[in-house]
């Protein structure tokens, strides 16, 4: 049973790397026209602004919609064979999703009052692609990705004959799904919301809790991320009047944020109110992941350093930036639970700090946020340095911290999986050159990578023994049926593999960057290219 366990946790855990991997480079492509499209730093309406306008609105789909992201990203990973076809049932699934829990809301008469995302906040609905659902975040595409590449690998050999023969395979699949679509999409508007309430319950404690209040505002903000209902915890606190409430300038203003963003313009206020301690959950996203960063860096083993490096140092700077976390906290999320559980504590810690040295700030996400809102403001108004302050502090804290951790508890984190395995990136290299020696360089590759491919397949015991294939940053992961004809080591170095780890009938073969390009190769070998 344990092992079954922990092969779903890793098949889990490789599955949401798909849409994970992608998120750094969206992330900063992000940033990068944020400040493109400043005012702050370039002229409205000139060209840069432009430009930055465009990207920026372009980029910002992959943030907005990691929901259908990981259902399709999830269901292909998990899924054995014809995993385009996993991906294809997989969105139309959601869509229909999306579109039964709607209509289901509208004729319950459970619909909340709204017609955009931000006019819905705290309501625990939301308009996702343009319907008004119920808010389950990330939450739903990992449940429904798991549950199409469940019923995929179930029934995608299912065939029938005669006039039935069309609705075999992939149809099937979806005939099958449909009804536990429609089920869940119905018993969400239900059940999701009481776990809803259950925080928005918490809010009144929150708001009338003085500094332990600010810390578990800040721990739930944190904790609750991955299951997409941390936005029922600062919401109501930026956008409705338990957060703050003033008449600004002749208008009623209400909420934490709107008060503060009224009184930038005016120069009157000799400090911002009280309210602003809800707005200070960029703290972790701007410095402490910096810590976490290098503490990752330095428990890695010194083989995996570089390929590390490249992993975590992209991410914390889209977190660092924009406050985009999830890149960063998706390498250690489940590799590490224990370590998730204390950053959110110390996320909250850190908060509680800033609010009792009378810091005022609106700091929601990275740096460029922090920089625009609270510079107009000035010292006087915020004390913003102490804030900064505390933030390089919490880098030192964090670092020392998780490396402590790391070390002690020999935990998973990026560059310090199981095994003996070692990334030699020279090794690599020299690998890919000996492919292309000498006379007709496609060609000679394409025999190379056939030989390859060949090689690879019979070390892990024929097609036969090949269930499923995929890959993360550094390692070829494979599911065999039995573990015991997968040969050693020894057998995949002359592919240029570092390294192999079995892990009952998961198999990770390490093969450093190069990684994507021999998954390539083998499902081509394999006719598993779709």
């Amino acid at each position: 049973m344990k092992a079954k366990v922990m092969n779903a946790m890793q098949s889990f855990s490789k599955a949401l790397m798909g849409p994970v991997l992608f998120l750094p480079i969206a992330g900063m492509l992000q940033a990068l026209s944020s400040v493109m499209c400043n005012t702050a730093f370039v002229s409205e309406g000139g060209i840069l602004y432009t430009a930055g306008k465009f990207i920026n609105g372009g980029v910002s789909a992959v943030i907005g919609n990691l929901g259908i992201l990981f259902c399709v990203g999830v269901s292909m990973s998990l899924a054995k064979k014809k995993k385009a076809d996993a991906a294809f049932v997989s969105l139309v699934s959601y869509l229909i999703w999306l579109a039964a829990n709607s209509r289901w809301l509208s004729v319950a008469g459970l619909m909340a009052e709204g017609d955009t995302a931000s006019a819905l906040y705290g309501t625990g609905q939301t308009i996702c692609l343009g319907y008004h659902v119920t808010d389950m975040g990330v939450f739903l595409g990992m449940i429904l990705g798991v549950i199409v590449a469940l019923v995929h690998n179930r029934f995608i050999d299912t065939e029938f004959k005669g006039a039935m023969a069309m609705y075999g395979n992939s149809k099937f699949v979806f005939i099958v799904l449909l009804p536990i679509v429609l089920v869940l999409a119905l018993a969400a508007a239900y059940i999701w919301p009481v776990a809803a309430a259950a925080i928005n319950a918490l809010t009144g404690i929150m708001a009338g809790a003085g500094a332990f209040g600010v810390f578990l505002y800040g721990f739930l903000n944190r904790i609750l991320i991955p299951t997409g209902l941390h936005h029922l915890v600062w919401s109501p606190f930026l956008y409705s009047a338990i957060g703050d409430s003033m008449i600004i300038g002749g208008e009623q203003i209400v909420g934490a944020k709107p008060v503060f963003l009224a009184l930038l313009s005016d120069p009157a206020v000799a400090s911002m109110p009280d309210s602003a301690r809800f707005l200070t959950y960029g703290l972790m996203k701007t410095f402490g992941v910096i810590g976490v960063a290098l503490a990752f860096i330095a428990t890695a083993k010194k083989e995996k350093t570089a390929a590390t490096k490249a992993q975590v140092i992209p991410a914390t700077l889209t977190a660092s930036l924009v406050g985009v976390t999830e890149p960063l906290e998706f390498t250690f999320l489940f590799a590490a639970p224990m370590l998730w559980v204390i950053y959110s504590v110390m996320d909250g810690l850190f908060q509680m700090i800033v609010y009792l040295l009378n810091v005022r700030v609106c700091a929601t996400n990275g740096i460029i946020d922090f920089l625009v809102l609270n510079l107009p403001a000035g010292i006087g108004r915020t004390h913003w340095p102490m804030y900064v302050v505390a933030g390089l502090i919490e880098i030192v804290v964090m670092y020392f911290l998780f490396r402590f951790l790391i070390v002690k508890f020999n935990l998973k984190t990026p560059g310090r999986e199981d095994g003996e395995d070692v990334i030699d990136l020279a090794a690599n290299a020299a690998a890919v050159k000996s492919q292309i020696r000498s006379g007709n360089k496609a060609e000679a590759k394409k025999e190379a990578d056939a030989e390859t491919a060949a090689r690879i397949i019979e070390g892990l015991g024929g097609p036969d023994n090949i269930e499923n294939i995929g890959n993360c940053m550094t390692r070829l992961r494979v599911e065999v049926k039995d573990a015991s004809v997968v040969k050693d080591k020894e057998w995949f170095a002359p592919t240029g593999a570092a390294g192999l780890v079995v892990k009952g009938n998961n198999i990770q073969i390490i093969y450093g960057p190069v990684v994507s390009k021999k998954r390539s190769i083998v499902e081509k070998a394999l006719g598993r290219e779709e």
